[in-house]
């Protein structure tokens, strides 16, 4: 070719693109044995995965509707009623309280349901707000009775700002464990009956059960507390020595009619969803002592009674403690 001054590259490279197709051809059958996978002009990839276009398409048709966090719903739904249903039905359906379907949907404490009919149902028990102006996360906390770290933590509640939890007008919140602002009773009708005073209020550290019956719901991430029911609406007792701080329903929050305990060691216990209370505030019980009775005052569907223990001020798990 060098020599021909290149009169003789054409047919060359003619005829090394012969070749190189015809070793192709030859070698089509090799590769098919050892990636059997490749048999269809584009249908399939190596080992008979599907193609790109075949996986986003799959991806799209199997992709759930709501927002899911470690497979729990965080998004309000819309249900509609069948036949049979009940409030108590739905709440038990989707676990969340009976008040809570309630409050979201403003029916009657023993509403009737109709077939058809359709239901806001909430991902947790509590409720709703919508933001208005002037409103920042604290005061919404402090108006439904929680604190707001629940509120901001949770997934589906977003903020203007993540630093400052900044919220814009008319965004919808879920308050979880929030209870819409109530009437508290009269201040005259809550104290039935007065325990004497103990004289001492150190406590021992060692915590005995503050009622009987079962417990219906234990401490969670959400429900910093665990609860006992008993429908024959014992006394609630001091589960260990303190100071009564407080004696009442002072907030209106979702506690309800409610007794604190501070048992001077860093310990505090608290007392919730009373029928009636013994004590005030101010005032020194020793373990075992009556301080109120079991009811289902604030945010509660039935006779139970929410008992907490603190340490430094942080909500630990009960059961840890009680002998």
């Amino acid at each position: 070719m060098y020599r021909q001054r290149g009169k003789l590259a054409r047919p060359f490279v003619h005829s090394g693109m012969v070749v190189i197709s015809a070793m192709g051809i030859m070698l089509v059958p090799v590769v098919s044995q050892e990636f059997p996978g490749m048999g269809g002009a584009g249908s399939e990839i190596l080992g008979g995965v599907s193609a790109p276009s075949a996986v986003l398409s799959v991806a799209t048709e199997n992709e759930e509707t709501g927002t899911q966090t470690s497979g729990r719903r965080i998004e309000i739904i819309e249900y509609s009623v069948e036949s049979g249903d009940t409030v108590s039905t739905i709440s038990e359906k989707f676990g969340v309280s009976e008040n809570t379907i309630i409050w979201e949907n403003d029916l009657p404490k023993k509403a009737v349901l109709k077939p058809g009919q359709t239901l806001r149902v909430l991902p947790e028990t509590g409720v709703t707000h919508k933001v208005t102006k002037g409103e920042t996360i604290y005061s919404i906390a402090k108006k439904y009775g929680v604190d707001p770290q629940p509120i901001i933590s949770y997934p589906s509640n977003t903020f203007v700002n993540d630093e400052t939890f900044s919220l814009a007008v008319g965004q919808i919140l879920i308050i979880p464990d929030g209870t819409p602002p109530a009437q508290a009773p009269s201040q005259p009708g809550y104290l039935a009956r007065r325990t004497p005073d103990a004289g001492s209020g150190v406590g021992s550290g060692s915590f005995v059960w503050p009622a009987g019956g079962h417990i219906s719901q234990g401490y969670k991430w959400y429900h910093r507390g665990i609860d006992i029911a008993n429908r024959a609406s014992p006394d609630a007792l001091a589960a260990d020595s303190g100071t009564v701080i407080v004696s009442g329903w002072p907030d209106n929050s979702g506690y309800g009619l409610r007794v604190i305990i501070d048992h001077g060691n860093g310990m505090t216990s608290l007392y919730a969803h009373l029928q009636k209370v013994y004590v005030e505030s101010g005032q020194r019980v020793v373990r075992g002592s009556a301080i109120a009775q079991v009811g289902s005052t604030g945010r509660s569907t039935g006779t139970h009674l929410h008992f907490e223990i603190r340490r430094e001020g942080a909500a630990v798990d009960p059961m840890e403690y009680l002998r």
